[in-house]
């Protein structure tokens, strides 16, 4: 920790707050057109689309465009593994192997090496893009991006503290969600935690599948889940998901893989899926076992190469998949048993892992969410990832350096607000070059 303190002379805590743009800046059009590249021609007009729904789903879009931001402020030089796109709607609850219900991150794609700052300050920066939305004033923004901050900061100094099983052991469950909560913020928590726990096979079954002619199938919602028979080379889907099912299943322990293997193939459709992931290969896939009410819901989705790559200077993987497979079973610590990678026959890398497990997520809608709450949120957030970081790096170190004051508390926020403002400008030019057709948006999203 006083190492971790010492740092403070080469990197105040101020310095955190600053944002100015340089003339050298990267156009976010231009980014996010060279993401294109690697993406199916036929969604991005559906990812420009829910991007342009509002400054928020646009901050989501820009995980690129932020990692190349980022790049270019200052760090302390502590590496963690970062989740690379961590905002406030990546989070949730879900099942841990032994079903009982967490809290924590639940989006991996873009996990690598990095330091802890670029985290923490998307994490600040999207829980005002977020309150905006949702109706608050400046001052509710202030606090819901300095609760992130501060609850990490507090959350990191407890960590140091305790031993490496004890820290790696951790969970934040139901009981953790649930204190400290106000009486409108607990209900609408246990809303959720319950939703949860009826969101197994079954609960989906009436949503997501039909019968038809006797059999069990996936619902088709055109254009987003579509059943293709054939791949765009010709072959039949069905002889492109045995074999994808087969390397994928190497990556399994063996005990898991005996599990799965009990299972059949009955259906697959394709999906489209988030806002950034958008225009990614996503596939759905649904498995019966023993009888008609032993379902099993997988996704396969394809990994790209993660946003901080460019700039966290780490070994290429084989494996992209395996990428983010790892970097989940290090920071979540209660990943789905299901996890896997492998790469295609076409050379696609892939991971794979349950559609549906007893999961939940935070609701966006203001007509749904009770503004004011918010920042109670935003604590269990920074606490999650806080808990991610002192899996992955040395809390002690990091503690030391983030201290007991409100200095970076008031710092991270000031460059939240710097930020969430030039994102907003970078959306407006955005939906300026899709009104003039300079880029095409869906109608739909």
């Amino acid at each position: 920790m006083a190492a971790g303190k010492a740092l403070r002379a080469k990197v105040p805590h101020k310095r955190h707050g600053e944002y100015q743009p340089s003339g050298a800046r990267e156009d976010p059009l231009a980014i996010l057109e060279e993401q294109a590249k690697t993406r199916l021609p036929s969604l991005i007009p559906i990812r420009y689309a829910r991007m342009l729904a509002d400054p928020f789903a646009f901050l989501r879009g820009c995980a690129a465009v932020m990692a190349a931001d980022l790049s270019r402020t200052p760090v302390t030089g502590l590496r963690v593994q970062a989740c690379g796109d961590m905002h406030v709607a990546n989070f949730g609850v879900f099942a841990s192997a032994e079903r009982n219900l967490v809290f924590g991150i639940n989006d991996f794609d873009e996990t690598l090496p990095g330091p802890w700052e670029w985290d923490l300050k998307r994490l600040a920066t999207s829980a005002v893009a977020a309150c905006r939305i949702l109706g608050g004033d400046r001052a509710l923004c202030e606090e819901a991006a300095r609760a992130a901050v501060r609850s990490y900061r507090k959350r990191m100094r407890e960590f140091a503290y305790m031993g490496h099983r004890d820290v790696w052991d951790s969970r934040i469950g139901e009981q953790e969600i649930l204190a400290g909560l106000s009486q409108d913020a607990r209900a609408r928590a246990e809303s959720i935690i319950a939703k949860a726990k009826q969101s197994g096979s079954m609960q989906k079954l009436g949503k997501m599948t039909e019968i038809v002619h006797g059999r069990v199938r996936l619902v088709e919602q055109k254009p987003l889940i579509v059943r293709e028979t054939h791949m765009p080379d010709g072959r039949p889907v069905l002889e492109m998901l045995a074999s994808t099912l087969d390397r994928y299943l190497q990556s399994l322990p063996e005990e898991r893989r005996t599990l799965l293997l009990r299972y059949r193939a009955l259906d697959v459709t394709r999906k489209v899926v988030g806002v950034g992931s958008v225009g990614t290969r996503c596939w759905l896939l649904l498995m019966g076992g023993n009888g008609p009410e032993d379902l099993l819901f997988l996704q396969y989705k394809e990994a790209q190469r993660s946003v901080l790559a460019p700039y966290s200077k780490t070994p290429a993987w084989d494996c992209e998949g395996r990428r983010v497979v790892v970097g989940q079973r290090l920071i979540q610590g209660a990943p789905d048993i299901f996890l896997g990678w492998g790469v295609n026959v076409e050379g696609v890398h892939f991971y794979m892992r349950q559609l549906r497990d007893m999961k939940g997520g935070y609701d966006f809608d203001p007509a749904k969410v009770r503004v004011r709450n918010f920042p109670k949120y935003c604590r269990l957030c920074g606490w999650a990832l806080a808990l991610a970081h002192a899996k992955s790096g040395d809390p002690a170190l990091i503690a030391g350096y983030v201290g007991k004051g409100d200095g970076l508390d008031e710092a991270v926020t000031r460059f939240a607000f710097a930020y969430a403002e030039r994102s907003e400008r970078d959306c407006e030019a955005f939906a300026k070059a899709a009104r003039a057709k300079g880029i095409q948006a869906a109608r739909k999203a």
